[in-house]
């Protein structure tokens, strides 16, 4: 089996289980596909939520987008208790619902790729009575682990940097590897100064001002309204918003920010046209800016994995954690601050 599943022997066909909860399960999921398709091999995507019993699937997308609009630290404690013994086995026996209709989905398959904590269990479960013969990856798409994400029954976990990769280790995966986030090739840096001034122009953004753009993932959660307000009150960068598919926050904000955005699908051409990506997540968005050489900043983080994605990304040296408004300020002008070039060598004539 390849260490990197782009490299060494093809292995098909390959399902990849996804889950359609929030964007960036999704988007890796996607993306993967693309690759793998690139190197001949057959693939199919299916969606985690699709294989449970009844309404099950549709029922938990929405508990879960409530809890983040409704009781966002509730998350913080729950996370924190699935990582028990007693609450963890309901996880299992949960995920254990989708496994009869898995079976069916993966039947044939030599490779299943699991980028959905509970597919991942779902698929151990198949793995450990016998009723998967295929090849078991789990691909991590959060910088931080929890123990839901990991099972001994996975033949590789792949994870997104190293300190996921001892992360996956402790918590009991038998073998990982490390791979660069899956990101589409259009987020690629910027061309030049003329390709900028023709982004910002095609969006409508001002030519000069240094410009921040504040995503929250595809439902807008968080503290959006302020950081928005912290933004315009330091003054250091102006505020560009990605609202998702909330609508009430982009009406809201949309009657005093100039620069507000609900879904967009050049996701690309709007992170090139800025300066700095504020987020408060660590996921899809900020693998995304990186890839497109915007520097990017964790400000008011959601709780739970938000808050645990942000630590490994500052302990990284990959994105600052800015833990207060007083901090915000420099940390944007450290972020948009040249990066030094290295000197070339003086020729000394002799």
């Amino acid at each position: 089996m390849p260490v990197d599943l782009l490299e060494g022997e093809r292995m098909e066909p390959v399902v990849i289980v996804s889950a359609r909860i929030g964007a960036g399960h999704d988007g890796a999921a996607k993306e993967l596909a693309r690759r793998l398709g690139e190197r001949g091999s057959t693939t199919e995507v299916v969606d985690f939520l699709d294989l449970l019993p009844g309404s099950l699937g549709r029922l938990l997308c929405g508990v879960y987008h409530r809890q983040l609009q409704v009781a966002p630290r509730s998350w913080d404690w729950l996370l924190g208790a699935l990582g028990s013994p007693a609450p963890a086995a309901v996880a299992h026996r949960f995920a254990g619902l989708a496994a009869p209709k898995l079976a069916d989905a993966v039947a044939g398959a030599r490779l299943v790729v699991s980028t959905y904590p509970l597919a991942t269990l779902a698929a151990a479960r198949l793995k450990a009575r016998g009723r998967l013969e295929a090849e078991l990856v789990a691909y991590l798409t959060d910088p931080s682990v929890h123990r839901l994400c990991i099972s001994r029954w996975a033949d590789l976990t792949v994870a997104p940097n190293e300190i996921a990769a001892a992360q996956a280790r402790t918590l009991g995966a038998v073998r990982t590897t490390v791979v660069e986030p899956p990101v589409a090739p259009e987020f690629r840096p910027v061309g030049g100064v003329a390709e900028r001034a023709r982004l910002r122009l095609a969006h409508g953004l001002p030519a000069e001002r240094a410009l921040a753009l504040v995503v929250s993932g595809s439902w807008g959660v968080g503290e959006v309204e302020r950081t928005v307000a912290d933004l315009r009150a330091d003054g250091t960068a102006e505020p560009v918003v990605v609202c998702g598919r909330n609508d009430a926050l982009r009406q809201r904000l949309a009657e005093t920010v100039p620069h507000v955005f609900g879904w967009v699908d050049d996701m690309a051409d709007l992170i090139r046209a800025c300066d700095v990506v504020v987020q408060n997540a660590g996921g899809l968005t900020t693998s995304e800016a990186l890839a497109s050489g915007v520097p990017v900043l964790t400000y008011r983080c959601l709780p739970g994995h938000g808050r645990a994605n942000a630590a490994v990304l500052d302990e990284a040296g990959t994105v600052p954690w800015v833990r207060s408004p007083d901090e915000l300020g420099a940390a944007l002008r450290a972020a948009l601050a040249p990066v030094p070039r290295p000197a070339l060598p003086v020729e000394v004539a002799g």
